[in-house]
């Protein structure tokens, strides 16, 4: 249990203050090597106290948060700026801009299904699309008779 605030679980924090939506997806987060705090990756179970600055990689960018309250019980969205202070870096946010220009942010191109706005789109650009396979005459009898 925390004491007075003083102190709480990384993963219960982590879901806590709303950065990730369960506390097993925090803990697998942990696992994988995806929150440091001094750019040392830590386990589900340690300790964070206030004060200390947790770096979270959700790529392309990571973010990094001061911590203000070590709470463990989940808060609603309006109390998190006084659990949490925002300390990512602007060159953070410039990264996934360029990220959402590129257009590479949703899925890699050439993976998985299209989705249904997708295959709405491609359905679009195929009636758009001239198709004049019945205007070509493929046999090529002309050539014979010479």
């Amino acid at each position: 249990m925390a004491n007075n605030n003083q102190e709480a679980r990384i993963d219960k924090w982590l879901w806590a203050a709303r950065i990730y939506k369960t506390r097993s997806i925090a803990a697998d987060a942990c696992k994988k090597g995806q929150i440091s705090i001094g750019n040392v990756p830590v386990k589900a179970s340690r300790t964070v106290r206030v004060g200390d600055v947790v770096q979270v990689r959700k790529p392309p960018i990571t973010y990094s948060f001061r911590i203000l309250q070590a709470i463990e019980m989940r808060v609603g969205a309006r109390l998190l700026p006084e659990i949490m202070e925002n300390v990512t870096t602007a060159d953070q946010y410039e990264l996934l801009e360029m990220n959402k220009i590129s257009g590479f942010i949703g899925r890699a191109k050439g993976m998985g299904r299209p989705t249904k706005k997708d295959r709405r789109s491609i359905d679009e650009f195929m009636d758009d699309t001239p198709f004049f396979v019945g205007d070509f005459d493929f046999d090529d009898t002309d050539n014979d008779q010479q």
